[in-house]
């Protein structure tokens, strides 16, 4: 039965395994740089429904559930059992040891330094010297950083609601030995994709149970104990895997807490030799996006501009004071995760997290609509809900100045301004403060143990952009990180880069000598079209993506599969952007130019048992290529 070990068998080493750490001094003083600009206040079937549903699997043998918006998602009484929901109340498997869950919304789921060598690709490329207000790339290393609180007022840099800790000392680190052997890693985290969702029995066995407010307090517990939230609501935690949490606001920085008594406390180094990684996506909290959050979008699809990103639904919602401006994008922050779906991660047998951040979380230019800042304040609250109950963060830059795929996860869909057109050199500048700036952060020892993997730009195209060009800021970037957080083990957070589609292969041997890189890749099977039962496609991860895994751990090291989806096709709501079409059918160019029908994959309601089954060994294919 296909599942997920915690002892993988060794790898060769990888030629970059033999490389010594290099040590830099760093000093804490109460002056955090600004990015460009200045900065102040910063303030998860079986595949996926948009719309609220009820999925689960209760007494069958290794069974997997998928929802996008589900109100439960659950399977009791399963061994192994893996649960994938994109946008669920509740993931959760009791009873089940060992327990993979995956879900995508458990809401309810330089300035000094020398000048860079980067190189722009395509006509019209702009110095950044012609743009105001935009910083030169530096190594960073002797910038002056501050150490903050996850309490009231934190932010990233300089200004008024700035709380820096007292008595901290500045940190001289020496250099590391040569790096342990790679060992295959087990990390999967839930596709962000939303189509359609296996929909079973129900049985929850994760209870979140509202309270009036206790008149005591605790600031540790396990299975049964009572949580008092900063709202001032309470709930029973429910762990069955041996989960502590620990909240002691006079101990705000203390690591103690465990996700299941399998994972080490946050106060012990992750060591990807041995843990498996078992991760949920946030997607669609920080970084709305259509296909994800389909709600924010609905009252909107008629505006004009047309609305069909963050950037045009910022601007339609501004202008749109009856419900409250921009408003109600803090509110959806406010609402869509929140503390309770951290205890729930916890409890459904996960270990990580992955936090889609935007760059307009750290500062953007004034001609930008976004929101500024205020998502900053709910990665905070990411941080310390994560550290409360024993989670690790992937953070992950989702958004870049311009755009680095032209999609509307990236904040503008269209055309691609990083690194290539008129100003792609002036947002890869701006890009390489915002990532300085974010690093200083999360190195600090207060976050390091909660934030052990920064991936610093999801999906580039590398097409339109150029390899050279992209490869050469990720060198930029990696030299840059390294001077600030130092090399060796625990000396700043692994830096993850996404293949930029081009598979893993072309990634052997990338940038030789460097220090804790990670290969992230995204598999979808969406954008082609295959009109063969399902059961024909039941094999196609392992015949597409396995063999390529297995080989990346040995050409390049620590490679992990950050999103992938169950869908076989593109009949979901806005799958490929807001009013666009669906290949599937026929109003999308670049099908097979039939027009098929989408209702027997939306129609999730009505699926047999055969489907539902289908659906499941798809899953487990999947599990096994990427595991």
């Amino acid at each position: 039965m296909p599942g997920f070990v915690n002892k993988p068998d060794p790898l060769p080493p990888h030629p970059n395994s033999d490389r010594q750490a290099a040590a830099t001094n760093r000093e804490a003083t109460e002056g955090y740089p600004a990015a460009a600009g200045g900065v102040a206040g910063v303030q998860p079937s079986t595949v996926f429904t948009n719309h609220a549903s009820t999925t689960a699997t209760a007494g069958v043998q290794s069974s997997t559930v998928f929802t996008n918006d589900a109100s439960t998602a659950a399977a009791a009484g399963v061994q192994p059992s893996n649960v994938f929901t994109n946008d669920a109340s509740t993931a959760a498997v009791a009873g089940v040891q060992p327990s993979t869950v995956f879900t995508n919304h458990a809401s309810t789921t330089a300035r000094d330094g020398p000048s860079s060598n980067l190189s722009a690709a395509g006509p019209s490329q702009s110095a950044a010297s012609n743009s105001p207000d935009l910083q030169v790339f530096t190594s960073a290393a002797s910038t002056p950083r501050v150490r903050h609180s996850d309490s009231k007022g934190t932010s990233l840099a300089g200004g008024p609601d700035i709380s820096p800790l007292t008595g901290l000392v500045s940190q001289s680190h020496k250099s590391a030995g040569p790096k342990k052997k790679r060992r295959k890693l087990y990390f999967i985290l839930g596709g962000i994709i939303a189509l359609v969702v296996v929909a079973t029995a129900v049985a929850v066995p994760v209870a979140i149970t509202k309270r009036k407010k206790s008149s005591s307090t605790s600031f540790a517990g396990g299975d049964g104990s009572t949580i008092t939230t900063e709202k001032g609501t309470t709930f029973t935690y429910v762990n069955k895997f041996g989960g502590t949490w620990y909240d002691d606001p006079t101990d705000p920085f203390n690591n103690n807490a465990q996700a299941q008594s399998s994972s080490p406390p946050l106060s012990q180094e992750w060591d990807y030799q041995k843990h498996p990684m078992r991760g949920v996506n946030l997607g669609g909290w920080l970084v709305p996006a259509p296909l994800v959050v389909p709600s924010l979008f609905e009252p909107y699809v008629n505006a004009s501009p047309p609305v069909r990103d963050e950037w045009t639904l910022s601007i339609a919602m501004a202008a749109d004071t009856a419900r409250g401006g921009l408003s109600q994008l803090e509110q959806h922050y406010d609402t869509f995760i929140t503390e309770e779906d951290f205890a729930q991660i916890a409890a459904a047998g996960l270990n990580w997290v992955r936090l889609p951040l935007p760059y307009w979380a750290v500062d953007k230019y004034p001609v930008e609509p976004f929101l500024q800042k205020v998502c900053w304040q709910y990665a905070l609250k990411a941080f310390k809900w994560a550290r409360k109950y024993g989670l690790r963060v992937y953070l992950e830059l989702h958004t870049i100045p311009g755009s680095q795929n032209g999609g509307d996860h990236s904040g503008k869909r269209g055309q691609v301004n990083f690194l290539y057109g008129p100003m792609g050199l002036a947002n890869a500048q701006r890009t390489l403060d915002y990532i300085r700036i974010i690093t200083e952060f999360i190195s600090q020892p207060e976050y390091a143990p909660v934030v052990p993997m920064f991936g610093i730009m999801n999906e580039p195209l590398a097409t339109t952009i150029g390899m050279d060009q992209l490869n050469s800021f990720y060198l930029e970037v990696h030299d840059m990180i390294r001077a600030i957080t130092g090399t060796g083990k625990g000396k700043g957070p692994f830096i993850a880069i996404h293949d930029s589609f081009l598979g893993l292969a072309p990634w052997k041997d990338f940038l030789p000598g460097h220090d804790r890189l990670a290969l992230d890749t995204h598999k979808y099977l969406l954008g082609t079209i295959d009109r063969t039962p399902l059961t024909n496609q039941i094999d196609k991860p392992c015949q597409l993506w396995a063999a390529e895994m297995n080989t990346s751990w040995t050409n390049f090291g620590v490679t992990m599969a950050g999103e992938f989806s169950l869908a076989v096709n593109d009949c979901g709501l806005w799958v490929n952007g807001l009013r666009v079409g669906s290949r599937w059918n026929g109003t999308l160019a670049g099908g097979d130019g039939v027009q098929g029908d989408c209702t027997e994959w939306t129609d999730w309601e009505n699926w047999g048992q055969v489907t539902k089954d289908n659906f499941k060994a798809f899953a487990f294919r999947n599990f096994d290529a990427f595991g």
